[in-house]
């Protein structure tokens, strides 16, 4: 199973596609990054890393330098409407899996990345929009021949490996999926960034927090290291006969502004406050999409491999998106640094499509749970025939990859 002839071509420069380049490295094994755009992604707002993501970057060397950057937290609380706390949901615990939550801006993330692939020597070509694939060698198992791929200027490149972490709405995907269309799931989300004195916190009040009423529910979560910023945020069910018309109010950030501000007096007082003034400039608005159930993350020459949202686009409820493609990018990693010591390639990638989907899968129910808590009460279209269970997360934030992989290689030696 050979992953380093001609090196591991990235197409993609997010947060996927900088920790692949990284952990390859750390394997041993060349990479290079091409990213459509011109400079590095400086947008997204900021995201909630797991222990489970925070494992990963810790084995890459990356934890210490980005973790006084962001916020650091130990759970998500829910309120209702008269202030009492329901339920508490886990984000991260030292004693129990050894890091807190981190709540950290994208921009962060990437430029930390990129400053790490720098200094280590990796390449990274901006501007370089990916086309199609040109050719591909019949199988890796022969050990000899690559990749070739093009870029929508003409010019092409040849790899070993071509990996798609070109997001959900991915190019190389089409080379496995020529057809395929992500998928709308009928939800989206308004937030926006305010100072947290605005909130008018008491002292004890404890954020990140999720407080529900008949209207559904309102998120408040800090994301500055000091705490002085707060993403606030609804979600909102979108009825298939509405989407054009919603699609279109997405662009209107005046729209989202009233939509957040809209039943404020249903909700307490710190929400009355939280959107007493909201910068437009500072709104996002995020529909929710879903990449149908793939077959397989890998062409039949297992030469082209897709990852993170291009394979298994997570929506954000249990904000485990990011978290699950930084997993997909280290178990591969991992396997394709012991490839001297896989005689079939196919049945390693097999190995790590099962495993990863088996856990996205585990994500997916916990997103369902997370939603039923967060819309409103009386939108039977999403919660008729639902139950509510207990969190129970240990499974998502103490996996082994390391021990995982070492199981599953000498599992095929006998």
């Amino acid at each position: 199973m050979s992953a380093s002839n001609q090196g591991t071509a990235i197409i993609g420069a997010g947060l996927a596609g900088l920790t692949l380049a990284l952990a390859l490295h750390q394997q041993g094994i060349a990479a290079t990054i091409y990213e459509a755009r011109p400079a590095p992604l400086n947008i997204g707002g900021a995201v909630m890393l797991s222990p489970n993501a925070l494992r990963v970057l810790d084995a890459l060397g990356l934890y210490e330098a980005v973790k006084p950057q962001g916020y650091s937290f130990d759970r998500l609380e829910f309120r209702d409407d008269g202030e009492h706390i329901t339920e508490t949901y886990e984000f991260g615990s030292i004693a129990k899996y050894g890091f807190q939550g981190l709540r950290i801006y994208r921009f962060v993330l990437i430029d930390a990345l990129v400053a790490a692939l720098r200094e280590k020597g990796i390449k990274i070509h901006f501007g370089r929009k990916f086309s199609h694939v040109v050719t591909e060698a019949a199988t890796l198992a022969h050990g000899s021949g690559g990749v070739t791929f093009a870029f929508t200027d003409g010019s092409t490149e040849t790899a070993t490996l071509l990996v798609g972490a070109d997001g959900i709405h991915s190019t190389v995907r089409k080379h496995l999926y020529p057809g395929l269309e992500t998928r709308f799931l009928g939800m989206a989300g308004i937030t926006a960034a305010v100072p947290t004195a605005q909130l008018r916190l008491p002292s004890d009040y404890y954020i990140p927090v999720t407080i529900t009423s008949s209207q559904g529910a309102f998120v408040i979560a800090p994301q500055e290291p000091d705490g002085s910023e707060v993403l606030i945020g609804k979600q909102r069910r979108v009825l298939d006969h509405e989407r054009e018309h919603w699609e279109r109010a997405l662009a209107d950030r005046d729209e989202a502004v009233k939509f957040l501000q809209a039943d404020a007096d249903k909700f307490p007082a710190i929400v009355q406050h939280a959107v007493s003034h909201i910068d437009p400039s500072k709104v996002n608005v995020w529909p929710f999409y879903a990449v149908p159930k793939l077959e397989r993350w890998a062409s039949e020459s297992r030469r082209v491999i897709i990852l993170g949202d291009a394979a298994h686009a997570i929506p954000p409820s249990a904000g485990q998106g990011i978290n699950q493609a930084f997993e997909d990018v280290y178990m591969l990693a991992l396997l394709l640094g012991r490839a001297a010591e896989i005689a079939n390639p196919q049945a390693a990638l097999t190995f790590w499509q099962t495993y990863r989907q088996e856990r996205v899968d585990h994500v997916l129910a916990l997103n369902h749970q997370i939603d039923l808590r967060r819309m409103p009460s009386g939108d039977a279209a999403f919660t008729q025939g639902a139950a509510r269970e207990e969190f129970d997360l240990t499974w998502l934030y103490k996996p082994d990859f390391k021990k995982d992989v070492e199981a599953w290689i000498s599992e095929q030696k006998h």
